[in-house]
């Protein structure tokens, strides 16, 4: 198998991180930057900017407002997209929720709400996880009772990614409390402003707001937010996590930290000399690059088999193994540069007391001790890495 790009795909990269080095707003590239969160107009700017291109939800059918690109340039345009490093697409209408509309939901339900996925009129956000169903998410307990044209949603949903800024959330619902775990489970698209809908956040051990508790008392859903079929949830759910877990991997973003923690290496000195010409550290940042170089030919090898498996409708079990490996190595990078930085990494400008002024005067030193915290939730979300060895195992070793 040959994994080179062609001089056509070389050519549509650069087209890619012009376009991206031209049109992305300074004021949100020094954010991506420098580690610090984006607003949610940010995003929607961005995306809308992606939209009038024609690029914002590239990897749906044409039909839609796709782009026809093959999975090679899907795979280009992301890379460069966290390369540059600019805000991807909203992830929870345009790599979730949408696609699941577009292979299973209603005509009436693609017409409504698949043009806004696009330009970031609707914010989605995921209702998967509760207090008892994260990693086993079979196990959730939120109930939806059908009453006439309407279902009467009860529960809880946790971990919930920017719901303060949703307006939609796409949930897991049980409608059959009486099949077995997998089964009786329906996919539910429930507007945030319905009467019932409570919002909690939840402040993450870095101190910032991006997680929250949503609670359903009594909420009535129309009926027509069904996607697909009752009690079928548990198919569309495992369709949805095996693009989550593709994207996970963000090979992309691993670059572009790695280059940054090479930059800063050559500038801190070590006894002396700069620390990228330290023995043990170097080790380190070559064997981080090799697994990065593998997970980059898995993942091209996953891109190229897409075309072979258009149409089957469920995950391909190595996206499994990008998860894990994906994971991992973004985790090992955010160690590493915390390493890189040393005392200046501690927020709030606590590392002033230690070392003095800021060691490169640049904002993100303090943003690399709450990554290393935050990331450490990679190897969890999108189902944790424990089951993904578990998938596996048995799909792809036959254990």
């Amino acid at each position: 198998m040959d994994l080179r790009f062609t001089p056509e795909e070389i050519a549509f990269r650069d087209e890619v991180r012009s376009f991206i080095r031209a049109a992305l707003p300074a004021s949100i590239r020094h954010k991506m930057v420098e580690g610090r969160d984006l607003s949610r107009d940010d995003v929607v700017a961005w995306q809308r900017i992606l939209n009038r291109r024609g690029w914002s939800v590239a990897n749906w059918p044409k039909e839609w407002g796709g782009t026809g690109w093959g999975p090679i340039q899907q795979y280009i345009f992301m890379e460069e997209i966290q390369m540059a490093p600019a805000p991807r697409p909203l992830a929870y209408g345009v790599f979730m929720v949408g696609p699941v509309i577009i292979a299973f939901g209603s005509e009436a339900q693609k017409r409504r709400f698949l043009p806004r996925i696009a330009n970031l009129d609707d914010w989605w956000c995921q209702g998967f996880s509760e207090p008892a169903a994260g990693s086993d998410l079979a196990a959730l307990k939120t109930t939806a009772r059908r009453d006439g044209g309407e279902y009467v949603v009860n529960g809880q949903k946790t971990w919930t990614t920017y719901a303060q800024y949703a307006d939609w959330v796409f949930c897991l619902v049980r409608t059959d409390p009486a099949a077995k775990k997998q089964r009786g489970i329906s996919f539910l698209l429930i507007d945030m402003k319905s009467k019932g809908v409570v919002v909690r956040p939840i402040e993450t051990i870095d101190g910032g707001h991006e997680i929250n508790e949503i609670f359903f008392d009594d909420v009535r859903v129309p009926a027509d937010n069904l996607v697909g079929e009752e009690n079928k949830g548990w198919d569309y759910a495992k369709f949805l996590l095996g693009s989550e877990r593709t994207n996970i991997a963000r090979v992309g973003v691993s670059k572009e930290r790695i280059r940054r923690i090479k930059e800063l290496a050559a500038r801190v000195q070590v006894r002396g000399r700069p620390l990228l010409d330290d023995d043990i550290f170097r080790r380190k940042l070559a064997s981080l690059e090799v697994e990065l170089k593998a997970l980059e030919i898995t993942q091209l090898r996953v891109v190229a088999a897409e075309r072979n498996r258009a149409g089957r409708g469920t995950p391909d079990p190595a996206s499994s193994i990008l998860k894990i490996k994906g994971s991992e190595i973004q985790q090992a990078t955010a160690e590493l540069l915390l390493q890189v930085v040393g005392p200046q990494a501690m927020p709030y400008g606590l590392g002033d007391d230690i070392g003095g002024a800021l060691a490169f005067g640049e904002l993100w030193e303090m943003t690399a001790a709450p990554t290393y915290y935050n990331w450490r939730k990679i190897s969890i979300y999108g189902g944790s890495n424990e089951i993904q060895k578990n998938i596996v195992a048995r799909s792809i070793l036959g254990l």
